[in-house]
């Protein structure tokens, strides 16, 4: 006498997972979690794990360099957009072996790509013109945080946050965690971009990365955001602000379903 299970196959969930997977391939089970439950697919998120597992489709971790052990060390900011951006840079190439940069703004709040600058060589005086645009677009924000780079010590950036008003504040060499909002979100982009993308020209690069800035903001889930988007956090920000909804960050979808109110990002 042997049990025989009576579970079903899940023969179409089990299809539109590896679908997911397949399109969003450094994405583990919890993100893919939020997107079955987007297309209207309700299932408890350990049936996710287990399918995720029986499918083969966890995914395997890049080795890193190790990084400095610090502290952040800017002051906490309220929990606000706009109230402290920033900044650094990553490096990737063209299959003719021609390096490119990428310059890299985020809201350390809301955790958006506010901009994502491509070029062959991003200069001080580049950074300040950028900056200088976003301003414009977004508002003022009261600190830019970045690290000791050439481009960034630069007398064009010096002279142009003095004359703006805006702190600008420098980690100390050697302590990249100091920077951890835009770091953390350097290895995403690597992760889930440039280690799956060839580029072939920097005009395909600029609309690669653009598109993958679009949906990084509006669709992807963010795990320091209780699986919410950047873009949706940001909005729900705005109207806690504006004294529309009460000022109780949203509860994750899953892990630990408690609430918790907002506290100053730091």
């Amino acid at each position: 006498m042997r049990y025989r299970s009576c579970r079903a196959d899940d023969g179409d969930l089990r299809s539109r997972l590896c679908e997911l997977a397949q399109q969003r391939r450094r994405f583990g089970y919890r993100r893919l979690h939020i997107l079955l439950r987007r297309d209207g697919i309700t299932i408890n998120r350990k049936k996710t794990q287990r399918l995720y597992r029986e499918e083969g489709l966890t995914v395997r971790r890049r080795k890193g360099r190790r990084r400095a052990v610090g502290a952040r060390a800017p002051a906490p900011v309220l929990a606000l957009p706009n109230q402290r951006w920033s900044l650094d840079f990553v490096h990737d190439q063209l299959v003719t072996g021609r390096r490119f940069r990428v310059l890299n703004i985020v809201d350390d709040v809301t955790r958006e790509c506010l901009r994502a600058v491509v070029d062959t060589s991003i200069s001080g005086r580049r950074v300040v013109r950028e900056l200088a645009d976003l301003i414009v677009e977004r508002g003022k924000p009261t600190m830019i945080v970045s690290d000791n780079g050439t481009e960034l010590t630069s007398n064009a950036v010096l002279a142009w946050s003095g004359d703006v008003g805006v702190e600008w504040h420098y980690i100390a060499p050697g302590k990249p965690t100091q920077n951890g909002f835009v770091e953390s979100f350097n290895g995403r982009m690597r992760d889930e971009l440039l280690n799956e993308t060839l580029f072939f020209t920097i005009g395909q690069a600029r609309s690669v990365l653009t598109r993958w800035v679009e949906d990084y903001n509006t669709e992807r889930p963010h795990s320091s955001l209780g699986y919410a988007t950047p873009a949706a956090f940001a909005a729900g920000l705005e109207q806690q602000r504006a004294g529309l909804t009460p000022p109780v960050a949203s509860p994750a979808l899953m892990r630990h379903n408690t609430g918790r109110s907002l506290v100053a990002a730091g």
